[in-house]
C-alpha cells in the first residue's frame, strides 16, 4: 500500500479486497490511516498463510529504494490495483488464504 510521497506499508491478510477497502476508508487505526495510505500498488497471492507470512518478512527487510523497484517491476505508474482485483475475480482467489 502507499500514499501519493509515496509512503509505503506492507502487511499480510487473508482477505485482500476487505483489508484494502478498510485501509482506503481508514477504518483500521494505526500507520495506514495516519500516513493516510490509502493505494493498493502491489501485491502477491500465497497457497498457504506461512509462504505469505515469509515473503512478508523478505519485503520487510527491503530498504527503500529496493520496494520501489519492486513495485515499479509490476505496476511502474503506481496506479492503484484495487479496481483491478475486484475485477478480475482476484477477490476469489486472495480468500483462499487461510489463516489457522
Amino acid at each position: 500500500m502507499a500514499n501519493q510521497r509515496p509512503t509505503l506499508y506492507t502487511g499480510m491478510t487473508n482477505n485482500l479486497v476487505k483489508r484494502v477497502y478498510q485501509h482506503k476508508n481508514e477504518l483500521a487505526d494505526g500507520f495506514t490511516k495516519k500516513y493516510h495510505i490509502h493505494k493498493l500498488v502491489y501485491f502477491e497471492v500465497f497457497q498457504t498463510a506461512m509462504e505469505a507470512i515469509i515473503r512478508e518478512k523478505q519485503i520487510k527487510d527491503l530498504d527503500r529504494i529496493e520496494k520501489i523497484k519492486l513495485i515499479e517491476s509490476e505496476n511502474p505508474g503506481f496506479e492503484d490495483l484495487y479496481p483491478e482485483i475486484i475485477d478480475s475475480g482476484q477477490a476469489r482467489m486472495t480468500n483462499r488464504l487461510e489463516i489457522d
